[in-house]
């Protein structure tokens, strides 16, 4: 039985109170193999990234392919976008095909383990790197957050290969170890690089204070990727999804990825709308 009246005495009192009738992300291995999950999580803990072979099949890709080609549009506006690099921001709203790797259950079960319950999704791009353009600039993906490293990583990443990713056509560049970093320790010449060579269909998953970056196209073809980054629950998110994806969308995707765009609650009320959990103020307006 739920009391409607709950004794108070420190915010924690509070930590069930929006979200008791709606659950949380997190705890589940999502029917993955525990052996699986250990083993990609011992490689997350020590290198920093792990590379998740063939979970789409070639068919599922061509199927991403016809989907997102389409929508490619203009390259971008600056070195870090990239100026041969085509991106397609605002994904949710335009099509409903990558959603297969927003909430692909390998990455759920890892992200379960890494982050807070109802973490974030903070951004998902569509990225096709064109023949001649350059490395991008080498980065970590939560080094806009103002928290000293070393530390936990307080986001994590995946890039999937829509396309093979190959040493010559733009594949990700990793610094392995590079989480482990104190503040103001940037790549030197002299560390070690490892590019994620994968066959399409594959994905890269990296926590958020890994440095890396994209590599350079030498080849004469495009190198299709997407990409989805998530956070702790509690931080600002890179895409603000409550403005950029409708409702009619929100109810469209599934639950989990309807969580990860803001229509959950990090305990005791962060998120919550008019004084409400997000999600009922989604019902009631259905």
């Amino acid at each position: 039985m739920i009391d409607d009246h709950p004794q108070v005495h420190r915010l924690e009192d509070l930590s069930s109170d929006l979200a008791r009738t709606h659950r949380a992300t997190g705890g589940a291995d999502r029917d993955v193999d525990p052996a699986q999950l250990e083993a990609d999580l011992a490689s997350l803990i020590e290198h920093g990234y792990v590379i998740l072979p063939g979970l789409l099949s070639p068919a599922e890709c061509a199927e991403l392919r016809a989907e997102i080609v389409p929508l490619l549009g203009r390259t971008g506006r600056n070195a870090f976008e990239g100026h041969q690099t085509q991106r397609i921001y605002s994904v949710l709203e335009k099509t409903r095909a990558v959603d297969r790797l927003v909430d692909h259950p390998r990455v759920l079960a890892l992200l379960d383990r890494l982050l807070l319950p109802n973490y974030l999704l903070s951004q998902l791009q569509v990225i096709n790197i064109q023949p001649g353009e350059d490395a991008q600039l080498m980065h970590p993906d939560d080094g806009m957050y103002p928290v000293p490293r070393p530390r936990p990583a307080l986001s994590a990443a995946t890039v999937w290969a829509i396309d093979e990713f190959t040493e010559d056509n733009g594949a990700t560049v990793i610094l392995p170890g590079s989480h482990r970093w104190p503040d103001g320790r940037f790549p030197a010449d002299s560390d070690v690089r490892i590019s994620a060579v994968m066959p399409a269909g594959s994905c890269v998953l990296f926590v958020g204070t890994l440095w890396h970056g994209g590599g350079a196209n030498r080849s004469g073809a495009p190198r299709l990727a997407a990409t989805a980054q998530y956070c702790q629950p509690w931080l600002r998110t890179q895409e603000a999804f409550t403005l950029s994806t409708s409702r009619d969308v929100v109810r469209a995707v599934s639950e989990d990825i309807r969580r990860m765009l803001g229509y959950s609650i990090h305990p005791p009320f962060v998120g919550m709308v008019d004084g409400m959990h997000p999600k009922r103020l989604l019902d009631a307006m259905s």
